[in-house]
């Protein structure tokens, strides 16, 4: 009897020393993974040979994650995606599943609660009413949509405390702060 193909696993995230590292724990897992940086190096991979699952940045220079998600569909249509991010929202992950993304978690995420996002896939609740939520607390989506914020502004303090319309020594204060747990 012939031993099973590797599952295949296509890695899409413009941090090369995070993706290398889920590459990495991947492989020790048993799959054939694949990487890329870009939305372009992906949608090339993937039209070479369609990965049974991938894992992809929301936030990449150029190109979004979400439309990558349209392109991989489009290439496969069983291809599984879990979208990560850093700036987790109610709207981006409503719109990844609507595209057709498997989950979508926030970094910092492991390979193991990655591969938990792809397994619940596959289980569906015949009561929909018996779907669990996961919430992020009010300082947890303060602490992302500040962050998410000043990145934006490339790290100006000042510009970043305009746009929220706090006094800058307050949004210092915020920000000295570590983040608060999901």
């Amino acid at each position: 009897m012939a031993a099973s193909a590797p599952r295949s696993i296509l890695v899409v995230d413009d941090d090369a020393t995070f993706r290398t590292r889920l590459m990495r724990a991947f492989e020790a897992r048993g799959f054939d993974v694949r990487g890329a940086s870009t939305v372009d190096e992906a949608v090339a991979s993937a039209a070479h040979d369609s990965p049974e699952l991938a894992v992809v940045d929301l936030r990449m220079p150029g190109r979004s994650g979400l439309e990558l998600v349209l392109e991989l569909k489009t290439i496969d249509a069983t291809t599984n995606v879990v979208i990560l991010t850093g700036y987790g929202s109610i709207a981006t992950a409503l719109e990844a599943v609507r595209l057709g993304a498997t989950h979508y978690l926030t970094k910092p995420a492991d390979v193991d609660e990655i591969l938990a996002a792809f397994g619940r896939a596959t289980k569906r609740p015949e009561d929909p009413m018996t779907i669990e939520h996961e919430v992020a607390s009010l300082a947890r989506t303060e602490w992302e949509h500040i962050h998410r914020v000043l990145t934006d502004c490339h790290g100006n303090v000042s510009q970043a405390a305009r746009l929220l319309g706090i006094h800058r020594r307050s949004l210092q204060r915020k920000l000295s702060k570590y983040p608060v747990a999901r």
